[in-house]
């Protein structure tokens, strides 16, 4: 199986033709209107004939569901696209997805634990960093504390600040 990204969740039909009303799990829910299909958790395909915006939510059109019916059996899956469909980003800028997984070490080379998460909180994201028998740290995404993000290296370090280790 391909490496696959979440990138919305169905919540509802909406329509009688069969659209879907999708949430957009990304930070860039503009990609939906570019999308040419969906993938579904049980490995169904879907074709993606149009995609619109309706308030928070994407209105997707596909050629496979074609009632109000169908798209009601949908409700509550994740859809997804793979991977190396995903835009290139710009340099310095990850998906979450790759970073999911990676040892975190401090800068005199010591493993502090490994990424589980990013926060977007508005003002910049938050590094959610599991720590063995502790409780996550919680690290803002800011270069004046992540030193270094590789991926062909798979790791990333970072300078944690007093407060995080004092938590």
């Amino acid at each position: 199986m391909e490496n696959q990204i979440v990138i919305g969740k169905i919540v509802a039909p909406h329509g009688v033709r069969g659209d879907i009303r999708i949430l957009p799990l990304t930070d860039k829910p503009e990609q939906f209107l570019d999308l040419d299909y969906l993938l579904l958790p049980d490995g169904r395909k879907l074709t993606v004939k149009a995609a619109r915006f309706h308030k928070r939510m994407v209105l997707v059109t596909t050629a496979e569901i074609k009632s109000m019916n169908e798209s009601e059996l949908l409700r509550g899956m994740e859809v997804s696209i793979n991977a190396e469909d995903l835009p290139e980003l710009e340099e310095g800028r990850f998906y979450v997805a790759d970073l999911i997984g990676l040892p975190v070490y401090d800068e005199q080379g010591e493993q502090i634990g490994t990424f589980k998460d990013a926060l977007s909180t508005g003002s910049n994201d938050v590094y959610v960093i599991a720590v063995p028998g502790q409780k996550d740290y919680l690290l803002p995404a800011l270069k004046k504390y992540v030193k270094e993000i590789n991926l062909a290296e798979k790791r990333i370090v970072v300078e944690l600040p007093e407060w995080v280790e004092a938590e």
